[in-house]
């Protein structure tokens, strides 16, 4: 006996979600534990093992079909004609017509229909951990004659997409916000809540590092300028210079960021920089006081 596993994420352009592709793997985990053979279906972007369009229909016993609205339409019904000698599975879908209209299931497992509703099985889905990693990125600087905005950009656009994390843009410019914040609290707020932030800013370095979180700061500048200087000046280590990248030290150094070590030391550098600060509002005073 071998099982076809199919869902929305089996068929083109068809609006599949993270709860598809989860209540997939809760899925496949039940039938590995009971020992039961099965292919994934799944077209680009998805993974998977066979395109059912070009699996043969011999091969398998069941067809189950995993999460969603089902009804009498196509591609299901396209599904259900190459298959039709198996016997076809519904779990965890919304039945969107009555089962005493249209049936062609051997076994429905609904999460909802006309004759009742269940909680659906994402419930039961390990809890993942892909940790939020806030990308705080300057824009391009004509006042620095040696920018290499660009391959900064690239090569951190290269490091997010060989690491497991998720990736929250976060723009600290106001006048005109990518990231739709309008205040500095709400920026200030949205990096506080971050595992790790990569950043090009000096203030996505500050910002984070005063909120005890990690920062893998990189200076757009050749050579380094005032992000390099910063973390020079409060002890951050993870700091590279745009001449001096490379992938793997990148990936080491996020990685490291991504550590409860990490978290103390971005403690340890907030309480240095206010140290080092902390004679600053007398001299202001004193300034302004003696015009």
């Amino acid at each position: 006996m071998t099982a076809l596993v199919t869902g929305w994420f089996s068929f083109e352009s068809m609006g599949a979600t993270a709860g598809d592709l989860l209540a997939r793997d809760v899925v496949c985990r039940w039938l590995d534990e009971a020992d039961i053979a099965f292919d994934v279906a799944a077209v680009a972007p998805f993974r998977g093992d066979v395109d059912w369009r070009d699996a043969d229909p011999a091969r398998y016993s069941h067809v189950v079909f995993v999460c969603g609205p089902v009804g009498n339409g196509w591609p299901l019904t396209e599904l259900l004609d190459r298959f039709h000698a198996s016997s076809f599975v519904a779990i965890n879908v919304s039945l969107l017509e009555p089962l005493a209209t249209w049936n062609p299931f051997s076994t429905v497992l609904a999460r909802d229909g006309a004759d009742g509703a269940r909680p659906d099985i994402c419930f039961l889905a390990p809890v993942p951990e892909a940790p939020l990693v806030g990308v705080v990125l300057v824009h391009r600087q004509g006042e620095y004659a040696h920018g290499a905005h660009d391959v900064v950009g690239e090569a951190i656009a290269q490091l997010v997409a060989a690491t497991h994390v998720t990736a929250v843009g976060i723009d600290t410019r106001l006048d005109v916000s990518a990231s739709g914040l309008t205040t500095p609290a709400q920026v200030e707020s949205l990096i506080g809540r971050m595992d790790a932030v990569v950043t090009t800013r000096l203030h996505g370095l500050v910002l984070a590092l005063k909120n005890g979180v990690p920062a893998l700061a990189v200076d757009p500048i050749r050579g380094g300028a005032k992000v390099k200087r910063q973390a020079e000046t409060i002890g951050w280590p993870a700091c590279f210079a745009a001449d001096a990248l490379d992938g793997h030290d990148l990936e080491r150094s996020l990685a490291w960021c991504l550590t409860p070590e990490a978290r103390a030391a971005a403690r340890d550098c907030s309480a240095r920089a206010a140290t080092l600060l902390a004679d600053l509002p007398a001299q202001l005073k004193a300034a302004v006081g003696a015009q």
